[in-house]
């Protein structure tokens, strides 16, 4: 409907002149210098790419830097001075020394024997320097064996490694610890550097400077180097279930690593103990902490395990989870060397665990932990300058009154809209309905938009394009993201220029409508307990200042000064989410290379991207209306996004580079038999079990020799339980369709695994038959077990899948440190029928030689020598046997 005075003549410009302030002087009486900024109440358009650049370099200038900055790391020499401080240069020096053993796998001479001496002599060198009138030290290596569930697999370990530290004040009745812990261990084919062998000199230095304060604290402090946390998560599930002074820990610092080195990120606290982020806001000095990571680590959206969760779920321990993150590309393969962490890591996540084991070690709360668990908490740091937390409760009770609060100002918007215009203020929420349907509308565009980008670069073959080059994203991605964004107003309010309605009021009605998204998107959220609602409270938050700051001071209903307000107040959150998203990119982009060919990682990449630019332009995009030529602005970021294309099909679009952005591929040499019921083999090959990490499984085709002889495994899954395959653990079974095999000459290994029945009992009165059987072989094996004519209803495994009906066939991990002695096992089967010759059950063995167990033969490594230097392939020797019993 045109609502323009009778009478009246339609004015092209769209401009505001019924309500001009009378002393603002007319287009044509402008100064020079105001006709340079704007014509016809628009800027000009030559002022949008200031505009745009202001944004990105406040992006690259602040949040970019913010997030990489690191503390000056302090020398020996620094000693001399700083005789209380966390000294870097010995963290290095011990992480050179821990290196050096080569791979720290379970079962291996530098895991069970280099690494331990390792550390005795570390902790030796921490009581030549103690005070011993205020400190008594204990040291206890732990030998244990056990077992639990772990995703769906029992998890079964025998006769692993900790070595563990108390640290007290002398003459303490304290029965209360804090416990730090950090892994030894390391990945087959990797010293681990970063993971974790940084976190565990971090640890031995912390040590080494409490024990020479002559500051006792209030209570006794534990260090736990654990052995065997890769195989996974073993050595935490015996400490804290076996050892002497588990029930004492009553809190936790567990510091681990998805990358290497960089400021390490608190991603996980209590759950329930708010207090512990009251002393990590009171002691860290270079805070780092996120509560949207914590959701999205416990939600899987991280693919990843620590042990946090092991010492939360079997203690139960409160804590505090930190890790590293920074460099994930080289996060668990042979790259993972000390000389590219930077020195800086060591300072900040030191002086961090120096401050906070201080401080929790010293709260009263550690007494009795039960009378403090009082709920989750929401925290966030603020470009690693300071922290914000506070409670679930009052999450919800400031999302809720800024939410309100930003429509009531809405509300207050439309009046002063409806007075100074004259315009209905019916009319003026029903226009506001309007764009608020067309943001929806945009946003939804926007999302297929982006996403169109993505299965078409899959469909071109050209994902991970961004893997190393990550401002590729900004092109591939964004650029059609704010397209999507901006065009559905645009051509809007192209065509309705001819209304009364100015455009000034028309574009802050679109942000309104922004707003009023935010607003009951955060209050679905906070209903729901998704703590990082916050992220778009904040958004809320300062667009309301804006808004009241422009409805105060009256420039709401000037054309073009009220957008003064808007894009200062829009600096801090921009900033901010900038810092927070940039930080997530670097932690997710890594994590793609290992995410499996299944999954299309553009898609995942595309899934921030709508989140990111939703928050970070959502009230920056309807800004570009106040320049002319908004739709040819518009789509220049279009034709951004088909230059970067072009960009990623040139060889600068190509993910990988040798050393620092690999790709990553597990080959296991495998001798595989398959025995009959009457043991003769019914089919015996080897091969090659290959297992890609990502998507481009076909970027090696042309360097692998003999690849034109690979096969998929697809037939083999549909016959042969688990595939038939040496699988690793649970996850190589959920990556099975991806896998390949490639025939190869049989290979003779030292070691091979043996299984025999030791006795055979028919149970009284019942139909259930015992089988007692005896495994030996190297220290890591799989059984799979997959009843057949019978149904298992007892074995001397975990009980949990029996229990729990889980459907087989079952899947057993099985790992050994220091102690060979064959593992002894039963299963209880009940048969099925009356017939008794029968065969009751197919038991899969698979072994696996990861470190130096097996001299891996010349034709393997010709195999692994014509893989391109860009890629990191991960090899050992293994078998698979299958008998039926």
């Amino acid at each position: 409907m045109d609502v323009r005075q009778r009478g009246s003549k339609p004015n092209p410009r769209g401009s505001i002149e019924p309500f001009l302030d009378k002393k603002q002087k007319r287009p044509g009486q402008d100064h020079y210098l105001l006709k340079f900024v704007y014509s016809k109440q628009k800027l000009h358009w030559y002022w949008v790419p200031a505009f745009i650049t202001f944004w990105l370099l406040l992006y690259s200038l602040v949040s970019i830097r913010a997030y990489h900055t690191l503390p000056r790391p302090l020398t020996l020499k620094d000693e001399l001075k700083h005789s209380d401080k966390f000294i870097a240069e010995r963290a290095q020096q011990n992480l050179v020394k821990l290196t050096s053993f080569g791979p720290r796998v379970v079962g291996s001479d530098a895991n069970e024997k280099k690494t331990i001496e390792f550390l005795f002599n570390a902790v030796s060198e921490v009581k030549s320097q103690m005070d011993k009138s205020v400190w008594d030290i204990e040291v206890d290596t732990q030998i244990a064996s056990g077992s639990y569930i772990h995703w769906e697999m029992v998890n079964m370990y025998q006769s692993i490694q900790n070595f563990v530290v108390k640290l007290s004040p002398k003459n303490t009745n304290s029965t209360s610890y804090l416990l730090l812990n950090s892994h030894s261990d390391s990945v087959p084919g990797g010293v681990g550097a970063g993971d974790d062998g940084a976190m565990v000199v971090i640890m031995l230095e912390a040590m080494r400077v409490i024990a020479k304060s002559n500051k006792p604290t209030r209570h006794p402090i534990v260090f736990l180097f654990n052995g065997a946390e890769e195989n996974p998560l073993q050595a935490s599930h015996a400490f804290i279930t076996q050892h002497k002074w588990a029930k004492n820990c009553k809190a936790l610092i567990n510091l681990d690593s998805a990358g290497s080195g960089g400021r390490e990120i608190l991603f996980q606290s209590g759950p329930g103990h708010p207090w512990l982020m009251k002393y990590y806001k009171q002691a860290a000095p270079h805070p780092f902490a996120s509560t949207v990571a914590e959701e999205m680590f416990q939600r899987h959206v991280i693919p990843s395990d620590t042990d946090f969760r092991i010492f939360r779920d079997h203690g139960p321990v409160p804590g505090l989870d930190m890790a590293h993150q920074y460099n994930g590309y080289v996060y668990h393969t042979k790259y993972d060397v000390v000389d590219i962490i930077p020195n800086g890591t060591y300072q900040s996540t030191g002086d961090n665990v120096l401050s906070l084991a201080k401080a929790i070690a010293n709260a009263p709360e550690l007494d009795d932990t039960s009378k403090h668990a009082e709920g989750h908490t929401v925290y966030y740091d603020y470009m690693g300058s300071f922290l914000v937390f506070y409670s679930e409760t009052e999450g919800i009770i400031i999302n809720v009154l800024v939410s309100l609060a930003a429509l009531i100002c809405i509300g207050i918007s439309y009046a002063t809209m409806s007075k100074v215009t004259g315009y209905p203020l019916l009319k003026i929420i029903n226009k506001s309905i309007t764009l608020f349907g067309i943001q929806i509308l945009s946003t939804l565009l926007a999302i297929f938009l982006t996403f169109a980008v993505a299965i078409f670069m899959d469909w071109v073959r050209l994902p991970m394009s961004w893997f190393t080059h990550s401002w590729l994203i900004l092109g591939l991605y964004f650029c059609p993201m704010i397209f999507g964004l901006g065009i559905l107003p645009a051509s809007y309010l192209e065509k309705s220029k001819y209304e009364r309605l100015p455009l000034s009021f028309k574009v802050q009605l679109l942000l309104h409508s922004h707003c009023i998204y935010l607003a009951v998107l955060t209050i679905i959220l906070t209903s729901i307990g998704i703590r990082s609602a916050f992220v778009l409270m904040i958004c809320i938050l300062f667009y309301t200042f804006s808004l009241i700051i422009n409805l105060a001071t009256q420039l709401h209903n000037k054309p073009l000064l009220w957008i003064i307000p808007v894009a200062l107040c829009q600096i801090f959150p921009f900033v901010f989410l900038a810092y927070l998203s940039h930080g997530f990119f670097v932690a997710i982009i890594p994590m793609t290379g290992r995410f499996g060919a299944a999954v299309n990682p553009d898609l995942i990449v595309c899934a921030f991207t709508v989140l990111v630019a939703t928050l970070t332009t959502g009230f920056l995009v309807p800004l570009l209306n106040m320049f002319r030529k908004t739709k040819t602005t518009l789509w220049s970021f279009l034709a951004w996004t088909v230059i970067f294309i072009i960009i990623a099909a040139t060889p600068l679009g190509f993910p990988y580079r040798a050393e620092t952005n690999v790709q990553r591929f597990n080959i296991l040499n495998t001798q595989r038999t398959f025995y009959n019921f009457d043991n003769t083999i019914r089919k015996q090959d080897s091969g090659y079990y290959i297992l890609p990490q990502d998507r481009r499984t076909y970027s090696v085709d042309k360097y692998i020799s003999r690849a034109e002889k690979s096969r998929s495994l697809n037939h083999d899954c549909e016959t042969e339980v688990f595939c038939g395959l040496p699988l690793y653990n649970h996850r190589w079974h959920a990556a099975r369709e991806s896998s390949f095999w490639i025939p190869g000459p049989s290979v003779k290994l030292n070691n091979h695994p043996k299984i025999e029945i030791k006795k055979v009992t028919e149970m009284k009165k019942t139909d259930v038959v015992r089988y007692d059987f005896k495994l030996t072989g190297p220290d890591h094996m799989t059984i799979f077990i997959n009843p057949i004519n019978a149904t298992v209803v007892s074995w001397s495994f975990h009980d949990t899948p029996l229990r729990m009906q889980w459907k087989p066939p079952y899947f057993i991990y099985f790992s050994y440190g220091i102690d060979s002695t064959p593992l002894s096992f039963y299963i209880d089967f009940k048969r099925e029928g009356k017939a008794k010759t029968k065969p009751f059950v197919e038991l899969g063995i698979s072994a696996h030689f990861n470190h130096e167990q097996t001299q891996s033969p010349q034709t393997f490594n010709s195999l692994i020598d014509t893989f391109p230097d860009w890629a990191d392939v991960t090899h050992w020797m293994s078998s698979y046997d299958s008998y039926v019993f």
